[in-house]
């Protein structure tokens, strides 16, 4: 529990809230993001995604708030929300293809002509042109599948700069290969 909360006072904020006291919940928050910000950090030792699931099980729990019964302490019951939160979000990384830079793959032992009919020459060296942004913009989006939310937080921008990124790196790759045909 942390100090200076007590657990009484963090039902009645709940049963506030639950009755529609919207404003019960900004003092929640102010409780309870220590912990759960904290408890984060230690699962993911990652500050930035931990603060995204932070922002991800205050969430949940403003969805799940009429499931609170006020009869139990309130610190166990958002602590559950945020490890629920936190495995989800493992269960979905480990769906997703991982994406290894090119620089960071192995060497092919496959001859000069082989791999440039197996992966396509011209594409690999229109991708290579790019800026490594917009190059890991494409890659991500249009190969592995990632969302431009799922972008911007790998690298820590808008949403808005991920697809600016991916659409100037593909329209810059059709160029490069409009000047090869």
């Amino acid at each position: 529990m942390p100090r200076g909360v007590d657990d009484q006072r963090l039902r009645d904020l709940m049963v506030a809230y639950q009755g529609g006291a919207y404003g019960a919940f900004e003092e929640l928050y102010r409780a309870l993001l220590g912990p759960v910000r904290g408890w984060l950090i230690v699962a993911t030792r990652d500050r930035a995604r931990a603060e995204d699931l932070a922002q991800e099980t205050f969430l949940q729990m403003h969805r799940a708030r009429r499931t609170y019964d006020p009869a139990y302490p309130l610190m166990p019951w958002a602590m559950a929300i945020a490890r629920h939160v936190y495995l989800m979000d493992r269960r979905t990384a480990s769906r997703r293809p991982r994406y290894v830079a090119e620089e960071d793959a192995p060497e092919r032992s496959v001859g000069a002509d082989a791999d440039r009919r197996l992966h396509g020459e011209p594409v690999r060296d229109a991708l290579r042109r790019l800026t490594p942004e917009q190059r890991d913009a494409v890659l991500l989006h249009h190969v592995g599948g990632w969302s431009f939310r799922e972008i911007a937080r790998r690298f820590g921008i808008r949403e808005t700069a991920a697809k600016l990124r991916s659409s100037r790196g593909v329209a810059r790759m059709r160029d490069e290969l409009e000047k090869d045909e």
